[in-house]
């Protein structure tokens, strides 16, 4: 992940515009995750909650105050700026702001959900506070996705996280073709477009980028 979005880590789980070419959102949904992500419209739309405030020495719990829009020094936070993007859309001044997502599976272990557009934003009152939602919906399909990305309306865009983790553990955390544990994709044996299932385990394999490339320029 860090590889392909040329950065040494990704710290943050709100990255706007890293090195101005687009953000990145890293999401979870996972039983312990900090915030609850959610996918809607069968994996067409992600509802992404923003982030708390840094915790300080002394200071309150980042729980139990409003998400920040603006730093203390009166510059943007993450949610200020995705909010800011969002709300220049909504109102047709600028195009949706394009996202990459990756999901935590276990640690250390994420995959790419593909490419999505930000397209609106609100705040709205949780457990005494105010937080920041942020909806993005997939890419189209003849925009540029991941390269194991395909797209029907029929079947559900994003394969939920429990079916991810058992092929997980079920390929080892290694390509099933050449053991290669190296930039490794979620492949579906058979296509969205052939009625392949994101749903169940046995649909999807763990695949390198080479060998997923090469399964794609046979069934293409």
């Amino acid at each position: 992940m860090c590889d392909r979005e040329g950065m040494q880590t990704l710290q943050r789980g709100m990255n706007f515009r890293m090195r101005g070419i687009r953000s990145v959102l890293l999401m979870s949904r996972r039983r312990n995750a900090p915030y609850p992500d959610r996918i809607e419209d069968n994996g067409r739309t992600l509802i992404y909650e923003g982030h708390d405030a840094p915790k300080t020495t002394g200071g309150p719990d980042p729980k139990s105050v409003d998400q920040p829009e603006f730093n203390p020094q009166g510059s943007l936070t993450q949610n200020g700026h995705f909010h800011h993007a969002a709300q220049t859309h909504q109102i047709g001044e600028a195009p949706s702001e394009p996202v990459q997502v990756y999901e935590k599976i276990f640690d250390g272990v994420w995959a790419d959900n593909g490419m999505f557009h930000l397209i609106d934003s609100w705040r709205e009152q949780r457990d005494g506070r105010q937080v920041f939602k942020f909806r993005l919906e997939v890419a189209e399909m003849d925009e540029p996705l991941a390269p194991t990305e395909e797209f029907s309306m029929e079947h559900t865009r994003l394969i939920p996280s429990d079916v991810k983790a058992e092929v997980w553990r079920r390929d080892q955390g290694q390509c099933v073709r050449c053991g290669s544990d190296k930039n490794l994709h979620f492949d579906h044996v058979i296509p969205y477009s052939k009625g392949g299932s994101s749903l169940v385990a046995a649909n999807i394999q763990l695949l390198c980028a080479r060998h997923n490339l090469e399964k794609r320029a046979k069934i293409a």
